[in-house]
């Protein structure tokens, strides 16, 4: 959870345009238009950051390679944002309420059912995310599914939690790329282990 201070690469005009598929120009227009922010360097060039175009692309639901998400910081690293979801609204206050104390610069969200997470997920794009599974509309499992096959969330750091009784459960779920699964009751404890990894 510790903010890491490493500067990021940057772009050109010319190297935004090869990533875009366009021509010098059409991204120069797209900077001075104020749709893709940039800087000028002293020499007058236009430089972007590889989270600036990451955001451009995905505002215009381009594709984002996984080479430009490496460019980018972490995401762990670069946002320090938890959401978490369960629709036990007494049991997410708890959860988030320990959290904070033990994190005091984490900026955390919380979510009472699918539909709900999906939206932060896409607007926050936060490094973690706690999950029960047995939500109301779009369940934990879709969520995991969405989270696993789609680079726009960034491969956040998925810990899922769950009453449920189902013994093939942890193993479905860390087959969709979870590594940290844990059954209610919970040790808030281990939580937070969990979220430093």
């Amino acid at each position: 959870m510790i903010n890491n201070t490493e500067k990021p690469s940057v772009f050109s005009a010319l190297e935004v345009a090869n990533v875009c598929g366009v021509v010098n120009q059409t991204a120069i227009n797209w900077i001075r238009g104020g749709h893709l922010k940039a800087y000028k360097t002293p020499g007058g060039q236009y430089r972007v950051y590889p989270e600036d175009l990451v955001d451009f692309l995905k505002k215009r639901n381009m594709r984002v390679s996984e080479e430009l998400l490496s460019k980018c910081f972490s995401v762990k690293n670069k946002n320090n944002k938890l959401l978490i979801v369960d629709d036990d609204k007494g049991l997410n206050t708890v959860i988030a309420t320990y959290i904070k104390k033990k994190y005091e610069e984490l900026e955390i969200f919380q979510a009472f059912d699918g539909f709900e997470a999906g939206v932060l997920m896409t607007k926050e794009t936060p490094n973690s995310l706690i999950l029960d599974l047995d939500l109301p509309g779009v369940d934990g499992f879709s969520l995991c599914k969405r989270i696993n096959e789609n680079q726009y969330f960034g491969n956040p750091n998925v810990i899922v939690i769950t009453a449920l009784e189902d013994s093939d459960v942890e193993k479905k779920v860390k087959e969709l790329g979870v590594k940290h699964f844990f059954k209610k009751p919970l040790n808030l404890l281990e939580i937070t282990k969990a979220l430093d990894e």
